[in-house]
């Protein structure tokens, strides 16, 4: 009996690594024939039957994208208007969700409803009002005509991330900071903040991945090459008779992979932050 157990237990623990080993080579293969491919000669591209890793590799599709282009015109952009509405969405979610995990107010549970009910709404919804408003307040073909509303389409999910972690940390903790003589502006800061990183942690980078990423805002607001943002650089790359693959695929390589790699390294703060307050509520 207890061989026939251990014996199953070897089953069942090979069975788990052979099937996580699938799914691991089912999520990353995507990111491994993305840059295979743009290290790829562009006459080879499209070859049956296609080469696992080109021979030999080349820089062209790099070259091409920063100097035919202007990939590099593009990348700022996306940097300056990912960060900033990064930092004010992180800036105001925590403050509101600080707030709302703190001060008894009626109605706590209707705000974050609310909230989350208007991130729900597509953005192709409101892209033909937040037109008018842009070319209103002269705003069109500039960075605060995406770095406004990424912040407010993002924002309810920063609160609802933000609430449940400071709904964690323990009031003690505040309580004692009080007592010390600490404001409550410095006992955010210093007390409150330090102990729920991993939450802000997450609710960042899921916006700058979100801004990052975005299209629709960014094809219809900014409309002129120097201001164009990564995705809509890539989409308008080529001609109507010439799509360069290679350069596409070499350009979507600078995007896809240094951010891949910065969730890969901090997995541990974003699984933290998204089950925060899970089982306690």
């Amino acid at each position: 009996m207890v061989r026939r157990r251990g014996g199953a237990t070897l089953l069942a623990r090979a069975a788990t690594a052979l099937a996580a080993a699938a799914i691991l080579v089912f999520v990353l293969f995507p990111f491994y024939w993305l840059l295979a491919t743009s290290f790829a000669s562009p006459t080879s591209i499209g070859q049956w039957p296609p080469a696992l890793w080109p021979h030999p590799p080349t820089w062209v599709n790099y070259r091409q994208a920063f100097d035919d282009y202007g990939f590099a015109v593009y990348i700022r952009n996306s940097f300056v208007v990912s960060t900033a509405a990064t930092v004010a969405t992180v800036s105001l979610g925590a403050l509101a969700g600080y707030g709302l995990a703190r001060t008894p107010v009626r109605g706590r549970s209707a705000t974050l409803v609310g909230a989350l009910a208007i991130s729900s709404f597509p953005a192709i919804a409101v892209i033909s009002p937040l037109y008018l408003v842009m070319h209103v307040l002269g705003w069109l073909n500039s960075y605060q005509a995406l770095i406004v509303p990424y912040t407010a389409f993002n924002l309810p999910f920063t609160l609802w991330i933000t609430y449940s972690y400071f709904r964690q940390v323990p009031l003690e903790v505040e309580e004692s900071a009080l007592v010390d003589g600490a404001s409550p502006v410095r006992v955010l800061l210093t007390v409150v903040a330090p102990l729920a990183t991993p939450g802000l942690f997450t609710a960042g980078i899921f916006t700058f991945v979100a801004c990052w990423t975005e299209f629709l805002m960014a094809l219809s607001f900014d409309t002129e090459n120097s201001m164009r943002t990564i995705p809509v650089g890539i989409a308008l790359f080529g001609s109507q008779y010439v799509v360069p693959y290679g350069t596409i695929f070499a350009a979507s390589a600078v995007v896809v992979v240094p951010v891949a790699l910065l969730v890969l390294a901090f997995q541990r703060w974003v699984v933290s932050g998204l089950t925060a307050g899970a089982v306690k509520s």
